[in-house]
């Protein structure tokens, strides 16, 4: 980094004491925008870096709430509102007992971008909880999504700030928020939240996008040097709903997937994941990942072990934050990966990047790769707004266009700066540049 902007990072960290993974992703970022501060010297005399690193406003909040043996729990809630530069703040909710402070002002930080690369007039945020909805019944979920909303509600609308879901925050507790959001207000806002169901406003694709949007994205790098998924075996990390819908599009391309994991460990199909067991699985039963083999008898499944251990053509982390460290980038270029491509936010680690690339192995950051979920939220808040409801096939066409003009912003950007084939640089600068010409426009605010 330019000895600058270094000073900004040692500003911001000095600012945000015990964050490791904010600061990680504004270091990721502002080792980037280097050329792009050259050309833009009226980016630092804007103090642009230094206003873009600052949330816009930041809320923690108590959420008491009563489990079904009658005892009184406390969780603590946040939202962080980082960037309206370029429209309402946007950007999901997390319930996970690792959600802090920190968590959330690097998934708010990496959505700024994120949100600019699509195109669409929405600004970057993010929200959660320290709650964990796992082994919880559904009254105990309702009861804690109504406390977290009684106070959440005051800080979100359609125009002002809109959270979707993220991990552990599906259909059933956005439905449970909308409800309590509806009953405090009593107003009928549909865009305030998306990620709804079909049957109150929810966008045909939605659950899809992040999981097909990942794979649209792998798809076009490939054949940007002539290739295809055709024929690819694939690694994905996580069972959730991004790995999910991912499996089903690299099924539907050509591709198989050949491996996937939970926090347990991994499963591997070498005919290839079942992709309606796995459904079954995680999103009905909601059982561990190691319950595949009893219905799979060729199926192995490997407990505490790392899934990128098995060899791949593509692997596509779709789980949580710095899940492929210095050894898990290392296991992949062993075992032939071409190619990297985030569907989680930040699943990979500085030194994991470096190992890849020194390997030639293409690699595609989240805030490019990922952005599909976010797009058709945004594409949700345009039918809510207009009282319109697209088909499946509509939304999906949307997204699919998307992402490849997110591949071909972050392409051109990466070539204008001579940094050829570098979707890391060009996404970064890229989104970085909207928002700041966005910031410049509005002066000092």
């Amino acid at each position: 980094m330019p000895e600058t902007v270094e000073t900004v990072f040692a500003s911001v960290v000095t600012r945000n004491p015990g964050e490791p993974e904010f600061h990680q992703a504004v270091r990721e970022v502002l080792e980037s925008i280097g050329p792009a501060l050259a050309r833009h010297p009226e980016y630092a005399e804007a103090r642009i870096i230094e206003r873009i690193c600052e949330p816009e406003r930041q809320v923690i909040f108590r959420v008491p709430w009563e489990d079904d043996h009658g005892r009184v729990r406390v969780n603590r809630g946040f939202r962080v509102e980082f960037n309206s530069a370029l429209g309402p703040f946007k950007g999901g909710l997390r319930f996970h007992p690792s959600v802090y402070l920190g968590i959330v002002k690097f998934l708010g930080f990496e959505q700024i971008f994120k949100n600019a690369l699509t195109g669409l007039p929405i600004g970057g945020g993010k929200g959660g909880a320290d709650f964990d909805p796992k082994g919880r019944s559904d009254r105990e979920v309702m009861r804690f999504c109504q406390s977290f909303m009684t106070e959440l509600y005051r800080h979100i609308g359609a125009q002002t700030d809109v959270p979707a879901g993220d991990i552990g925050v599906g259909s059933r507790e956005i439905g449970y928020l909308f409800g309590q959001y509806k009953r405090i207000t009593n107003r009928y806002e549909s865009g305030v939240l998306t990620g709804k169901g079909l049957s109150y406003g929810g966008a045909q694709a939605r659950r899809e996008a992040t999981g097909y949007g990942a794979v649209f994205f792998a798809e076009e790098m490939l054949k940007q040097t002539g290739d295809s998924l055709d024929g690819k075996r694939v690694v994905v990390s996580g069972s959730g709903n991004v790995a999910i819908y991912a499996i089903e599009k690299v099924h539907q391309l050509g591709g198989t997937v050949v491996a996937c994991s939970d926090s347990t460990g991994y499963v591997l199909d070498e005919k290839g994941i079942d992709l309606e067991l796995l459904r079954e699985l995680k999103e009905q039963r909601r059982a561990r990942l190691d319950d595949y083999v009893r219905h799979v008898p060729h199926a192995v499944a490997v407990s505490g072990r790392t899934v990128w251990e098995v060899p791949c053509d593509l692997a596509l982390p779709c789980a949580t934050q710095n899940e492929i460290g210095g050894a898990e980038a290392a296991a992949l270029v062993a075992g032939g990966c071409v190619a990297v491509v985030e569907g989680a936010n930040m699943p990979t680690t500085p030194e994991a990047v470096r190992i890849l690339g020194r390997a030639g192995v293409r690699f595609a950051p989240g805030k490019a790769a990922n952005a599909g979920g976010v797009a058709v939220s945004a594409l949700e808040m345009q039918q809510n707004a207009s009282r319109d409801s697209w088909t499946f096939a509509q939304s999906e066409r949307r997204l699919q266009e998307t992402m490849r003009d997110i591949h071909a912003r972050c392409w051109a950007t990466a070539e204008e700066y001579g940094l050829p084939g570098d979707y890391v640089a060009g996404a970064n600068i890229n989104g970085f540049r909207r928002v700041a010409e966005a910031m410049l426009a509005h002066g000092v605010v």
